[in-house]
């Protein structure tokens, strides 16, 4: 009579009850919110970011010069002061953003003469006065490290992402080859074939161990860097749009393994 039963429950299962109104409204709103907060941070980052750089730019523009001041001066009438309209007022218009666009303009203008002769020789003056002052000189090393390694177009990037058994065999992770080991590394390592693997943290990949791995035991990934450090930033959540590995074919390898063998 119980072997009735069930069979009975799994062939005809009952109809799902109806969500309440309270449990439709939470599921809307958190569906709402899911929505609407990448959307809302992304421009709130924008709004605050461009205010902090139009703080530090904003006093170093020539009152003559700001938008109130050319609206005044090419479209307001001031002789007669009663009849002004708003936009006429003294310090009535105030453009967000304006700032950053002076900022990328100078910034753009300090790049171009630095890298003429005139500029690389001033720039050399500068850094042997700072090479004279201890405290000074440490700090502006590190920062122009620092910058050179992040924003220099030329530095070389992370070429592929890739799967490497870590941190014991049969416990894959996700690295990024830089390139292939040279020199002195290359020379002390038993392998005639030697990746150099960053292998990031979650959530934060700016941190991570530097490994040298034979290149027989590293997987090469389809994905880009872009998306395998998604997945990383995500813990696992993101994964990049799936992909018919049959249609993209195997991995490439890096190119500078290609040209050294």
């Amino acid at each position: 009579m119980t072997d009735d039963r069930e069979t009975h429950d799994i062939l005809h299962p009952a109809p799902p009850r109806r969500r309440g109104l309270l449990a439709r409204l939470r599921a809307n709103f958190l569906t709402g919110v899911v929505v609407i907060a990448p959307i809302g941070l992304t421009l709130w980052l924008i709004w605050t970011v461009t205010g902090w750089i139009d703080s530090w730019v904003w006093p170093f523009i020539p009152s003559g010069y700001r938008p109130d001041a050319l609206i005044r001066t090419y479209f307001c009438d001031l002789s007669d002061p009663t009849g002004l309209p708003f936009y006429c007022q003294p310090d009535a218009i105030h453009l967000r953003g304006i700032g950053v666009v002076v900022f990328l303009i100078f910034t753009v203008v300090v790049g171009w003469i630095a890298k003429g002769i005139m500029g690389r020789s001033l720039l050399a003056w500068g850094e042997s006065l700072v090479d004279r002052m201890p405290v000074v000189r440490s700090v502006y090393n590190g920062v122009k490290q620092v910058a050179e390694t992040v924003f220099n177009q030329t530095e070389a990037k992370f070429d592929k992402a890739c799967l490497i058994e870590y941190p014991r065999p049969g416990i894959w992770a996700i690295g990024f080859v830089s390139t292939v080991a040279k020199g002195e590394v290359l020379a002390k390592l038993p392998e005639d074939e030697v990746m150099t693997v960053f292998l990031p943290t979650t959530p934060n990949p700016t941190s991570g161990f530097l490994l040298y791995v034979p290149k027989r035991d590293v997987k090469f990934l389809s994905m880009t860097v872009e998306d395998a450090a998604k997945l990383v930033i995500s813990a696992g959540l993101v994964y990049p749009p799936a992909k018919d590995a049959a249609e993209d074919g195997p991995a490439d390898t890096p190119r500078e393994a290609i040209s050294a063998e």
